[in-house]
């Protein structure tokens, strides 16, 4: 059975899927991952999708509030053998649901240019590349999109 559930960053499958996360970024960003990691803290997020299959956490995302009326999409994480199965399609949508029902109108995200995967499957779920937001302003490996919920 797969699905969905809506938490915050206080449930353990969360912080244990982040860890993994935080292990991949760090080989994909290199000497960059202290920079981006400052950007990433969990605690104190209180809107968290995690995606079960089996009853095994496989897959997460969050987001916060960036400014009044976007949210800012963070910490997507899809397990590497449950990939290409459109979980962290499931995933982003169920966090842009949530999004709208507490009124908010966009979604922002930043991710990295050695992340190919990660930014054609946001451009599949019709988000647009924008320009960087800070503090990635200057950060030439940062892609920055937007999506009108």
């Amino acid at each position: 059975m797969n699905n969905l559930k809506r938490t915050n960053s206080d449930d353990i499958d969360f912080i244990n899927l982040v860890v993994l996360l935080d292990q991949d970024l760090a080989i994909r960003d290199g000497e960059d991952h202290n920079f981006y990691n400052q950007f990433n803290k969990i605690d104190k997020i209180k809107h968290v999708v995690v995606y079960y299959e089996n009853n095994t956490a496989v897959g997460c995302g969050a987001f916060r509030e960036k400014v009044s009326d976007t949210v800012e999409i963070k910490r997507m994480f899809v397990h590497p053998e449950y990939r290409k199965r459109g979980i962290a399609a499931s995933v982003l949508k169920e966090l842009e649901i949530w999004a709208a029902e507490l009124n908010y109108s966009y979604t922002v995200l930043e991710t990295g240019k050695k992340q190919p995967e990660a930014i054609a499957l946001y451009q599949k779920q019709d988000y647009i590349i924008i320009p960087n937001y800070p503090p990635y302003e200057a950060v030439d490996n940062s892609v920055c999109m937007k999506k009108t919920l």
